[in-house]
C-alpha cells in the first residue's frame, strides 16, 4: 500500500498487477459482480478467471485500486492476494476487460497445478547469489521480444514466440543440456506467474532442484538498488507503458502499433519505420495493401488526438 498511499494526490495513476493460482469451480459466478465494482470504480485493465485462479492489471486511482483489491480480498480464497504496485503518467489501458479462461497464464498444459506444487521461492534480495553461481543455470521464462528489452545476466532464453513453446523447448534443449549437467535451475519472468507454472511442470518432468524469483522482475526492480543489480536494461510489460526501469517507473521503449513489437529511438531512426503502420521487426511481414490501411488507421488516429486537443483548448 505504500505507492498508494504517496499517489493519492497526485496527478500519477496507479498500477496493480496480481494473480492467485487456486483451485474453484465458482469463478465464473465471479464475473458479474466483480465487473459491477470495477465499473463503479472506474478502473481500466485486464482481469483473466480460469479454472486455475486469477490474474490481473488495473489501474486508475490509489481509491479505485484499493476498492476493487478490497472486494477480492473479501473471498477467504483471495485474502492473501498480494499485488504488486506501480505508477503510470498516463493510461496504461483503454477499457476493462474480465475474461473467462481455460487458464490464466496459457502454457497448454491445464493438467499443471502450481497451487499444489511449484518451485522454490528466492526473494530479490537472495537472488543475486543464486544466479551468480556457475551451477545454477538461469532461465528466461519470457518470450524473445521481452528478452530483446532487458534480462539477468548469463541468463538463457528459449526463444519462444508465445509461452506455450516452453514444454517443447524444455524437451528439446533443456533436458538434454541438463543431462550434462546436474545443475540446479533459478527461473525468472515478469511478474513470477510463467514461473510459477514453468516450475511446476518442471518438477512434474522430474526435474529436482527449481527455483524461481519471488515476485519476478518487477519485485527485483522496486527493491534492488541499481548500483547493486544483476539486471541488464528495461523490463517489458504488458500495457501501454512498455517498459519499466529500477523502482518501477516508465521505460524509454515505445511500442510498434503495427505488429505490437518493442522499439527504441535506433529502431524509431530507422528507414523502416513509420509510426502506426511498420518498423524494424514487421516491414517485411505486412503487403503493401496491408499497410495502406495502417496508414489510414494512423491518419484517423492523428485526427483523434487533434480532435480532443481542441475541445480541451475551447
Amino acid at each position: 500500500m505504500d505507492i498508494l498511499k504517496k499517489i493519492t494526490n497526485t496527478e500519477e495513476t496507479a498500477v496493480a498487477a496480481f494473480y492467485k493460482f487456486v483451485d474453484w469451480d465458482d469463478f465464473k459466478g465471479l464475473k458479474p459482480s466483480l465487473t459491477k465494482v470495477c465499473s463503479k470504480a472506474g478502473t481500466v485493465g485486464t482481469i483473466l478467471l480460469a479454472p486455475e485462479g486469477i490474474n490481473g492489471t488495473i489501474s486508475g486511482t490509489a481509491q479505485s485500486i484499493q476498492t476493487v483489491l478490497e472486494f477480492l480480498w473479501d473471498d477467504q480464497r483471495l485474502v492473501d492476494l498480494t499485488p504488486k504496485y506501480s505508477t503510470a503518467t498516463g493510461k496504461t489501458f483503454k477499457r476493462m476487460k474480465i475474461k473467462i479462461k481455460k487458464e490464466i497464464v496459457s502454457m497448454g498444459k491445464a493438467e499443471i497445478k502450481p497451487a499444489k506444487a511449484t518451485g522454490t521461492y528466492i526473494p530479490p534480495a537472495s537472488w543475486n547469489k543464486v544466479i551468480s553461481d556457475p551451477e545454477t543455470v538461469v532461465v528466461d521464462a519470457r518470450n524473445y521480444y521481452e528478452h530483446s528489452v532487458g534480462t539477468f545476466t548469463n541468463s538463457i532464453q528459449p526463444n519462444t514466440k508465445s509461452f506455450r513453446e516452453f514444454p517443447e523447448w524444455v524437451d528439446l534443449e533443456l533436458k538434454p543440456m541438463m543431462n550434462k549437467r546436474k545443475n540446479k535451475i533459478a527461473m525468472f519472468c515478469t511478474g513470477g506467474i510463467r514461473c510459477e507454472k514453468a516450475s511446476s511442470y518442471l518438477l512434474q518432468e522430474g526435474f529436482e532442484e527449481v527455483l524461481q524469483l519471488q515476485g519476478g522482475i518487477q519485485k527485483y526492480l522496486q527493491e534492488v538498488k541499481p548500483e547493486e543489480s544483476l539486471w541488464q536494461g528495461e523490463c517489458f510489460v504488458f500495457d501501454d507503458r512498455v517498459s519499466l526501469q529500477h523502482g518501477l517507473i516508465e521505460g524509454d521503449f515505445d511500442m510498434c502499433h503495427a505488429c505490437r513489437m518493442p522499439i527504441d529511438e535506433k529502431d524509431k531512426a530507422g528507414e523502416h519505420y513509420i509510426e502506426g503502420v511498420s518498423c524494424p521487426h514487421c516491414y517485411n511481414l505486412h503487403s503493401e495493401e496491408r499497410k495502406e490501411r495502417f496508414v489510414e488507421r494512423q491518419k484517423q488516429i492523428e485526427l483523434a488526438k487533434q480532435r480532443e486537443k481542441t475541445s480541451l483548448t475551447i
